[in-house]
């Protein structure tokens, strides 16, 4: 089916108004219904015409699939997530759902890139993603934490500078204290970390320790911790990773 409707992707950036592109402002202007996870729908200001689906934060697909039968209905969709929609967000469910759905392949769809946390919080900190780094998402709700140790050891292995998403959550609040445990038998005690809570917000909070100072307890689901490589350092106030390391 090729509707008359379209699909947008949204990143909304990492919670400041002025972080929001004027691309992205411009599609929820023109929106009549915006979907996703409920404090990411409250974050757009309801207006007439604008029709709002706020749903759960495990129910991914759904969202997908009720965004393309809107639009194959002729609506103007935004699904929009935080930061950037395709590190660890709503595009890559789209096209999920889109590849099990051929009939609605022929739909107009955008993915409108946002600033994601990870690098707002690096800005912050000066430059700990100066050189090579990786994302790893520390939720193991889709993949087994073995394969998180996998991919840890492997970025370690390579000296990459990290970044993790969702380290810490009420229901699985032992998991990054396990992360943490990895990195200790795998890097020095010195290496720099960079814990980085609700960035460009009013709860805004950084903090910059070393690993042998690092606590599970420091880190929750609104936060990113930024991990440097071997040669990550201070300079005054600042973190950064020199290009040549």
């Amino acid at each position: 089916m090729s509707g008359a409707g379209q699909i947008v992707v949204a990143g909304l950036g990492p919670g400041d108004e002025a972080m929001l592109t004027p691309e992205v402002r411009a599609a929820l202007d023109t929106a009549t219904d915006l979907i996703g996870y409920i404090p990411y729908v409250r974050r757009v200001p309801p207006r007439p015409g604008l029709r709002l689906h706020a749903s759960d934060n495990r129910v991914e697909l759904d969202r997908a699939r009720h965004a393309l039968a809107l639009a194959a209905a002729g609506a103007r969709v935004v699904i929009v997530s935080s930061g950037d929609p395709g590190v660890f967000a709503m595009a890559s469910a789209l096209f999920e759902a889109l590849e099990a759905a051929p009939e609605h392949q022929g739909l107009d769809i955008r993915v409108l890139p946002g600033i994601t946390a990870m690098l707002a919080a690096a800005a912050r900190a000066g430059a700990p993603l100066g050189h090579d780094f990786c994302a790893i998402n520390l939720s193991d709700n889709l993949k087994p934490w073995s394969l998180i140790e996998t991919r840890l050891r492997a970025a370690v292995a390579g000296d990459f500078a990290m970044a993790f998403y969702n380290p810490r959550s009420a229901s699985r609040p032992e998991g990054f204290g396990r992360v943490l445990d990895l990195l200790r038998t795998l890097c020095e005690p010195t290496r720099l970390l960079v814990f980085a809570r609700a960035v460009s917000t009013p709860d805004e909070h950084l903090q910059v320790l070393t690993l042998a100072e690092a606590r599970p307890e420091m880190a929750d689901m609104r936060t990113v911790v930024l991990v440097g490589n071997a040669a990550t350092r201070r300079v005054g106030r600042w973190v950064y990773t020199p290009r040549s390391a």
